[in-house]
């Protein structure tokens, strides 16, 4: 019996030495594979900036605009137009009246070359030289002339079916070219009349004349700098209220982006103070783009 005893705690002995030489079970991390099977979440995928049309670098370009203007003299409109997506941009001030100033030289085109089409004028090479000189240096002899030869203040009847449909005539002067007022809407319409509307040929002749403005005009969306190949028309006047800074043009491959900005600068600048902040502002939205 004692034996038998000896011999059994014998075997427990060497039954739990074996046991305690077993390494213990390794504890089971999470599967690295599972989780990288996991479907990404929904907000990993969602963008960083809302869906607007303009990618994230542009909406960022028109909230550093936006904060840059706000400290500006007077007020200042600004509306960018993606041709080619239709996404447009317009900041709080995009619907205020401004006085035009030499911007509706441009309406003012566009009008003529399209009655010379529908044959209702005739236009000879000296009208077309005034033309030229209108746009190319915003000569206001040539406008003048013009306006007198082709109809005076009938011109405004037509403005509108040109996208100029706020335009209108200031209260107590004369019903003349320079005394007429409308808003940065108005001059994306119009800008964008000329380049989806306007046959190819007057167009080209146009764009190539915007292109090529005198150094009068190369600022606003000149600003965009030389690698987009901007066109524009400007218009500068010292008005009852002070100062006004207007700029309309096209800028990029195929234009595909227009910009319309329009400064009222309220008596709190003047000339030199407008085309910096229009100038700048084209710079904000566009340098580094193309």
């Amino acid at each position: 019996m004692t034996f038998v005893r000896s011999l059994i705690m014998l075997a427990t002995v060497v039954l739990g030495l074996s046991s305690c030489s077993e390494p213990p079970a390794p504890v089971t991390a999470p599967s690295s594979e599972k989780s990288s099977s996991t479907p990404p979440s929904s907000t990993a995928s969602t963008p960083s900036c809302p869906q607007t049309g303009f990618d994230c670098d542009f909406q960022n370009r028109f909230a550093a605009a936006q904060k840059y203007v706000q400290n500006r003299p007077g007020t200042v409109g600004i509306v960018v137009r993606d041709r080619q997506s239709g996404a447009v941009w317009r900041n709080d001030q995009a619907g205020t009246l401004v006085w035009t100033a030499s911007t509706v030289k441009l309406g003012m085109t566009i009008d003529l070359f399209r009655r010379q089409r529908a044959g209702t004028i005739t236009l000879g090479q000296a009208d077309r030289s005034l033309i030229q000189q209108m746009l190319h240096s915003s000569d206001d002899n040539a406008a003048d002339a013009l306006w007198k030869k082709f109809g005076r203040d009938d011109y405004a009847k037509r403005f509108p079916e040109y996208g100029l449909t706020g335009i209108t005539f200031v209260p107590k002067f004369d019903r003349y070219w320079g005394f007429m007022k409308c808003t940065p809407d108005d001059l994306d319409r119009m800008i964008n009349y000329l380049l989806t509307e306007v046959p190819a040929d007057t167009k080209a002749w146009i764009l190539n004349e915007m292109r090529t403005v005198d150094p009068n005009q190369q600022w606003g969306v000149w600003g965009a700098g030389p690698a987009g190949k901007p066109g524009n028309k400007d218009g500068w006047s010292e008005e009852d209220t002070g100062w006004v800074m207007n700029t309309v043009g096209f800028v990029g491959p195929d234009e595909r982006y227009t910009l319309s900005i329009m400064n009222s600068l309220n008596g709190k600048g003047g000339y030199e103070e407008g085309k910096a902040t229009l100038n700048k502002v084209a710079e904000i939205i566009f340098s580094g783009r193309f």
